[in-house]
């Protein structure tokens, strides 16, 4: 495969991302039925997922389980500061404020790529890749709404932190890369973020909830749904693209997830597309085919 091919199917790996990723709110309600708290439905996210992880990791590469111990450090940031503490951050700051001010500052992760980018990895901050940020943000304040109600200073510094923590995978990921298989990065990264999320859990009652469920064979099949489709196959996906890709042009394509996050509420729970939501989309599109009209050209 050419290099040309394969940053192309790279960035396609990106965009598969933030489509599994948008898909995330179908089951994030139903698992919600059952009476989880949201850091518990991450913690169950994470912790099959490293599960599947593993298993994939045993099947490719068995070797790939050797780490050198000074990248503990490495994958502790991956897992604990960059999975574990954005999900936290996020969902502390959806408690604090409305919904959309939460996804806002999220969507904040972009900018964070790229400035951590420019200072780590030296890359260029070009007029293609600027003009592509500002369509995106731009595309997901429309697309998520405008709204600032009830925005606190703890819930800003909380949200800002999950788009921090959100980018950090990027450029964590990218460094991890140098050194490591996607199959072990993304293993050893949810094994030390589902290690953290048991402490924050209350798991005394996230196990009751599986106990008394009507149907345990098929909440356990849900959930293994679940962190398949929005955590295994977008982060493997993400993790393989960020091989040819720039962490700041990654960023910047996966906010396609917020768009695919509208298309479904449109679809499958019929909620109404407003005009801005559809101006939106059409600006985040607009970031993602900017940034790939010239693949690998700065």
């Amino acid at each position: 495969m050419t290099e040309k091919n394969r940053q192309i199917l790279d960035a396609f790996l990106i965009i598969v991302a933030g489509c599994f990723w948008g898909s995330m709110g179908i089951f994030v309600r139903r698992l919600g039925t059952y009476g989880f708290r949201p850091i518990q439905i991450v913690c169950v996210r994470v912790t099959l997922a490293a599960l599947i992880f593993a298993l994939v990791l045993y099947a490719k590469d068995r070797a790939g389980f050797r780490i050198s111990i000074r990248d503990i450090p490495l994958f502790l940031g991956l897992g604990f500061g960059s999975i574990l503490f954005f999900t936290v951050c996020y969902f502390t700051a959806i408690e604090m404020m409305s919904l959309s001010a939460a996804a806002i500052l999220l969507y904040t992760s972009p900018v964070w790529i790229m400035l951590m980018s420019v200072v780590f990895f030296h890359e260029k901050l070009t007029k293609e890749k600027i003009i592509a940020l500002v369509l995106a943000f731009g595309g997901c304040v429309f697309v998520t709404g405008i709204s600032g109600a009830g925005v606190t200073p703890f819930g800003l510094l909380a949200g800002l932190g999950s788009g921090i923590g959100y980018g950090l995978y990027s450029i964590l990921g990218t460094v991890a890369l140098r050194r490591y298989s996607p199959y072990t990065v993304t293993a050893y990264t949810f094994m030390f973020a589902a290690a953290g999320s048991w402490v924050i859990c209350r798991p005394v009652e996230l196990l009751t909830i599986f106990h008394n469920a009507g149907s345990f064979g098929g909440l356990l099949a849900f959930c293994c749904l679940t962190a398949l489709i929005t955590a295994v196959i977008p982060f493997l996906a993400y993790t393989l693209g960020l091989r040819t890709v720039e962490a700041s042009r990654a960023g910047i394509i996966a906010t396609i997830e917020p768009m695919v996050a509208t298309l479904i509420g449109v679809v499958v729970f019929s909620e109404p597309l407003t005009v801005l939501s559809g101006l939106g989309i059409l600006l985040i599109l607009s970031a993602v085919i900017l940034l790939n009209w010239k693949q690998g050209g700065t």
